[in-house]
């Protein structure tokens, strides 16, 4: 870390007395923004995450205000406690440098696009007394994508880093699958699972989101940045509360575990030993009250141990398939965003009486629309009206005795 230094004037907000401006010198909203975004960037870096002393403290007396007053030392003890080592480092220009040079940019919750729906999960649980469930009082994001729009209806997938074969694949397939439906894939960047996550929604074009465990500059994993680049830079994000130039340390990653389970629907579990911090975000996504899930692996695997735990001991939903993990999750037939549902099979798009008249169709010979009304107990008008349609929709074929049912429409 740099030396500590005195802020210039006006680097910090909340420094000049107040009534000390000129009149008419009201701030404009680019300004307002700025200095939010400033104040949070500040106390961002002066204590560790998740620091809840401190972000009630910024929730009681908004940011500006609590940065300032955090740098003269002006908070309650236990604020003290977590920002005496640091509270003196003024490296807010620096910090804001370090990530422009990375296409990096600060988000904060004042910003349209904070994912403020999913992070409420972390309130929510802190007032059921879950400890860990603090939310970050702002990120560091890298790629275009507004980061409330790539956490709309996201699903985790995360695993070991010593993953098997049989993982990767099964990890891959799923991401894959997500992906190509419109589901953003989020995960923590590392190797085995997680990476194989990130490639596969890459490859089927989709949105997925690493979440790290450290600076967004860290260039961490080693053997992730050109993945991380990649990320970045093909519609999806690269996210971090920590401020550039954080090393990474294995409580970092823990802790990072909470922004996965929070900042999606669910978390499905691909491959986990009996400790690791797949299991981690898996308990966390529990306690804040998501959708756990996990897919079951071969019983002499050390790599499905923690998966066949998680849903022996009922703390994981068993999933092998992308429609299983769609149906847990509750966004069964979810695809690019802005376009219809797709069902589980053609026909679930039809109504009662409309279904009930296609299953009365014969699939090799025709039928009259008599014997059709008289087959699904629709009124023989309906019915009348329906073969039509279900002829226009595919379902349907006339013949030259009446209808039958399409083979391929099933």
């Amino acid at each position: 870390m740099s030396t500590p230094e005195c802020p210039p004037a006006g680097c910090l907000p909340g420094e000049s007395e107040p009534g000390s401006e000129p009149a008419g010198s009201a701030p404009t909203v680019e300004e307002r923004a700025d200095e939010l975004h400033r104040a949070r960037a500040y106390l961002l870096r002066v204590a560790e995450p998740p620091a809840p002393a401190l972000v009630a403290f910024v929730a009681r007396h908004g940011p500006v205000e609590a940065a300032a007053r955090v740098w003269r030392g002006d908070c309650p003890p236990d604020v003290l406690k977590a920002t005496e080592a640091r509270r003196a480092y003024n490296l807010v220009g620096q910090d804001f440098e370090r990530a422009a040079a990375v296409g990096a940019r600060l988000v904060v919750p004042e910003d349209d696009e904070w994912p403020a729906w999913p992070l409420l999960s972390l309130d929510l649980a802190a007032q059921r007394g879950v400890t860990e469930a603090v939310p970050p009082l702002a990120l560091w994001v890298a790629g275009d994508i507004p980061l409330g729009t790539a956490a709309d209806r996201a699903v985790a997938v995360v695993g070991a880093r010593a993953s098997t074969d049989y993982g990767n694949q099964h990890a891959t397939d799923i991401a894959h699958g997500l992906a190509t439906r419109g589901v953003p894939v989020f995960s923590g960047a590392a190797y085995g699972i997680d990476g194989k996550a990130h490639h596969a929604a890459l490859a089927a074009a989709g949105v997925t989101v690493a979440v790290l465990g450290c600076a967004i500059d860290a260039g961490y994993p080693a053997g992730h940045v050109a993945l991380l680049t990649r990320i970045a830079g093909s519609g999806g994000a690269v996210v971090s509360e920590y401020p550039p130039g954080t090393p990474p340390a294995r409580h970092r990653f823990l802790v990072r575990n909470r922004l996965i389970a929070a900042l999606t629907e669910g978390t499905l579990v691909v491959e986990a030993g009996r400790r690791s911090g797949a299991r981690n975000t898996a308990s966390t996504a529990g306690a804040l009250g998501k959708v756990v899930m996990a897919v079951p692996g071969p019983i002499t695997s050390a790599m499905s141990v923690g998966c066949h735990e998680l849903i022996r001991d009922a703390r994981a939903t068993l999933v092998s398939t992308v429609d299983e993990v769609l149906e847990t999750v509750g966004l069964f037939g979810v695809v690019e965003a802005g376009t219809a549902a797709r069902p589980k099979r053609r026909t679930d798009r039809l109504g009662p009486d409309a279904l009930r008249a296609y299953e009365a169709l014969a699939v090799r010979a025709d039928r009259s629309d008599a014997e059709i009304a008289a087959e699904s107990g629709v009124p023989l008008r309906t019915v009348r009206a329906l073969l039509p349609e279900l002829e226009i929709d595919g379902f349907a074929v006339r013949g030259e005795a009446g209808w039958r049912r399409r083979k391929e429409s099933a």
